[in-house]
């Protein structure tokens, strides 16, 4: 029974931590949300859902807006908070904070003249199902998040093939990130 009671207790301990390194992203994001000086963009898993569904349906023979649509359909979200009107060194120590390093793996650090950027990933079963970029300098700070269920591939070809925001960056990564 002991053992039953501790097992129990381990597991409820992983989803609890699991759910509450969600809820603190999502509190540093809800911080700034009502802040004029920042720009928010929120895109809901049902509007991906329709634009990945849009594209299959009309591809034709098309296989690559075909697999476009097929991919988008695996975003479940998009969150981006954005400012040029704040200390953004501050707000990116403060973003990289929150975050606890043992859910996020770092894909790439770029440290250059004052200004700061990391991807990080959220991983479960092999599968990602975060896609973080935060990046601070002077006056600027960002931070977006690829919520989903993809592979490396699957992200290699949103860089190449679309303009999501930081995906551009993501893409001049030093492995190519594969």
């Amino acid at each position: 029974m002991k053992k039953i009671i501790i097992l129990l207790t381990l597991l409820l301990g992983v989803f609890f931590q699991g759910f509450a390194q969600e809820d603190a992203i999502q509190r540093f994001f809800s911080k700034y949300m009502e802040d004029d000086r920042f720009s928010r963009v929120y895109i809901s898993p049902k509007m991906m859902q329709m634009a990945g569904g849009f594209l299959k349906n009309n591809a034709g023979d098309d296989q690559d807006t075909e697999d476009m649509g097929s991919l988008i359909s695996k975003i479940k979200g998009i969150r981006i908070l954005s400012s040029e009107e704040v200390d953004g060194m501050t707000l990116y120590k403060e973003a990289m904070g929150t975050l606890t390093k043992n859910q996020y793996e770092e894909l790439m650090d770029v440290q250059d003249k004052g200004s700061s950027l990391k991807f990080m990933i959220r991983e479960r079963n092999g599968l990602i199902q975060e896609l973080m970029m935060v990046s601070g300098s002077g006056k600027e700070f960002s931070l977006i998040s690829l919520l989903g269920s993809f592979t490396y591939e699957d992200l290699n070809l949103l860089a190449e093939k679309t303009s999501l925001p930081g995906m551009d960056k993501y893409g001049k990564g030093p492995k190519g990130i594969k």
